[in-house]
């Protein structure tokens, strides 16, 4: 036992040192194989942890590797953004991580401008259009996916480049469009016009000779800044003469199919005959005849046993298909001068005489007799006499007549061995009357003075009536005073039309003088005296009309222009600067009210007050 003792002796002193250096070791870490501590040999993106009652190193998230000699960078991107981060997004890998970005155009639904999809956020369209004014003026702005598009709205066309546009990068501004002055149309005259821009309507009336059968003629300004032109044309008016007829040998009647009312047409009469007299052989004349007859007649001085051709037109500008007639003159059995002639109007002041002799060179003499009388004057005549000598056989005679008087012209054959005498009627048509006598006004948006109305003298015909026509200003340019399509105040379709405000007949004006107020709401005739509206330019025009034998004539003055629209505007601007004035001298009282004792607001206070 002793022996066993001794030989234990030593070793079972040593056992429990063995067994305090273990414990001392476990507490500190344990070790390897190679005797080292595992959780010091960790790489620096690992972690030790505790695994079934071992120690292990493990690479961190967002590496990958054996935790002690290796870990690497995991990156998250690789298998793309769409997949990782969601639409519309790029991926930013980062040292153990990564991070999404929205595209231009998108934004994170956490309003972060970076994110990790691991708490359901994801990427939204912006809506760029909600940002007033992005397109510039006249601009429209069309979100899209991601951006957004410009275009020109209604009414604007792009300039400096095409749609869509994009105003950070284009040059492209939008321009109101305006198609400027109409076209002009064949034969046609452009009456209105009251707007260049998309949608506006010029209208046009066709010239003398010339309709629309397809109704009225009109363009409209379109989108693309371009007229549109009427399918509707101006077509001439071709007056048919039909029905030609002659009677009393050497007079000729027809017919004409115009649907015009009384207006007067201008007919010319050619003539030509052929006969075997050998001392003249050829008698070619033109006549011209203005009636407003319907069916025209006419009584030509023509040799006897003549072949004559007929060609009938009306003269230009206006058109028509002319009739030919051929006929024979009878024969004339008077070989010698027997003293008749007869007289036809030549044209409004000249007569033509015609021999019926077939004697040719001899010489004779006329006596004319002219009495004239104006019937509206009892104090007015006119009277002459004087004689013709001609060896012609058709002679024309030109009279030198007063304007708006009957004539009785008595022509006599002197020297003749059978004494003859003829007797016709001339009615002379009226001239322009006299100028109305008014004084010129220019009104800046103050009040108009009454129109002093004279009474003109009747030089030239008779006087018949008096009418003060309202027309914008816009307008005296192409005003004409002849013109007889001014209506009434409530006959107008827009306020660009001018209108009659006042008609006085020439026996109702006294002969000193009458004021008219303009614009105070009486009947004037049957006219209507509108007040004239404020901020309009007007141009206000006294007009003479004289009517004789179913003849007007007219004749214009302008009384006064009123310009409205810069008094207008003057007293808006006179209103802006009272009210910034009031609002400064306010403000200042209440600084004096609060305390503010500044020097120059006292002093302002003070002249408020006083």
């Amino acid at each position: 036992m002793g022996r066993g003792a001794r030989g234990a002796g030593p070793t079972s002193r040593l056992l429990p040192l063995l067994l305090l250096l273990r414990l001392a070791r476990g507490a500190a870490g344990e070790t390897g194989a190679d005797g080292l501590d595992v959780c010091a040999t960790c790489h620096e993106h690992a972690t030790c942890q505790q695994r079934e009652g071992k120690s292990i190193c493990i690479c961190n998230y967002g590496f990958v590797g054996n935790g002690r000699t290796q870990c690497i960078d995991k990156n998250e991107c690789q298998f793309g953004a769409t997949v990782v981060c969601g639409n519309h997004t790029s991926c930013h890998n980062t040292p153990g991580g990564f991070y999404c970005i929205c595209l231009e155009g998108y934004r994170a639904t956490n309003n972060n401008k970076t994110f990790i999809p691991n708490d359901g956020t994801f990427c939204t369209d912006i809506d760029e259009c909600e940002v007033s004014g992005l397109c510039r003026h006249g601009g429209r702005c069309v979100n899209t996916p991601g951006s957004f598009e410009c275009y020109c709205m209604d009414g604007y066309l792009p300039r400096n480049g095409s749609e869509p546009f994009y105003p950070t990068t284009d040059a492209t501004s939008c321009t109101e469009i305006n198609c400027g002055n109409p076209p002009e149309m064949r034969h046609a005259i452009l009456v209105e016009n009251h707007s260049s821009r998309v949608g506006g309507v010029a209208r046009y009336v066709c010239q003398e000779g010339f309709e629309s059968p397809g109704g009225k003629i009109t363009s409209v300004c379109t989108e693309k800044g371009t007229w549109r032109e009427s399918t509707l044309t101006c077509t001439e008016i071709l007056t048919k003469i039909n029905d030609v007829s002659v009677f009393n040998d050497t007079c000729v009647r027809w017919q004409m199919n115009s649907e015009r009312r009384n207006s007067k047409t201008v007919y010319v009469i050619s003539i030509k005959g052929q006969r075997l007299d050998p001392i003249e052989s050829v008698h070619e004349e033109t006549v011209k005849l203005t009636t407003d007859s319907r069916t025209p007649e006419v009584c030509l001085a023509l040799y006897p046993g003549t072949n004559y051709t007929m060609h009938i037109s009306i003269a230009p500008p206006r058109h028509s298909v002319p009739a030919v007639i051929g006929f024979q003159t009878a024969e004339d059995d008077i070989l010698e001068d027997d003293g008749t002639f007869n007289i036809s109007i030549f044209n409004e002041t000249c007569l033509k005489l015609n021999r019926h002799s077939r004697k040719i060179g001899s010489e004779h003499m006329y006596q004319f007799t002219v009495l004239g009388q104006r019937w509206y004057l009892d104090n007015f005549s006119h009277a002459t006499s004087f004689n013709f000598t001609t060896r012609e056989r058709v002679p024309v005679v030109c009279l030198n007549l007063y304007p708006t008087t009957d004539y009785t012209v008595n022509v006599s054959l002197l020297r003749s061995p059978k004494p003859h005498s003829v007797q016709i009627t001339i009615a002379t048509p009226p001239t322009e009357p006299p100028l109305p006598e008014v004084e010129f006004f220019t009104v800046h948006g103050g009040p108009l003075p009454p129109l002093r109305l004279r009474k003109a003298r009747e030089k030239n015909g008779p006087i018949s009536s008096y009418q003060v026509l309202v027309l914008p200003l816009a307008l005296q340019s192409a005003f004409s005073c002849d013109s007889e399509g001014a209506s009434s105040f409530f006959s107008n379709t827009s306020d660009a039309d001018g209108y009659v405000a006042a008609e006085l007949l020439a026996k109702d004006v006294p002969d000193d003088a009458m004021e008219i107020p303009i614009g105070d709401r009486l009947y004037y005739g049957q006219y209507y005296n509108a007040p004239l509206k404020t901020g309009k330019d007007y141009c206000i025009i006294l007009r003479i009309t004289s009517e004789w034998n179913k003849v007007r004539r007219h004749s214009c003055a302008v009384w006064a222009q009123v310009k409205g629209k810069i008094i207008f505007r003057l007293r808006m601007l006179f209103f802006f600067l009272l009210c910034s004035l009031k609002f400064t001298l306010m403000r200042s009282v209440f600084k004096i009210v609060t305390g503010d004792q500044n020097p120059i607001h006292t002093t302002l206070s003070k002249k408020l007050y006083s």
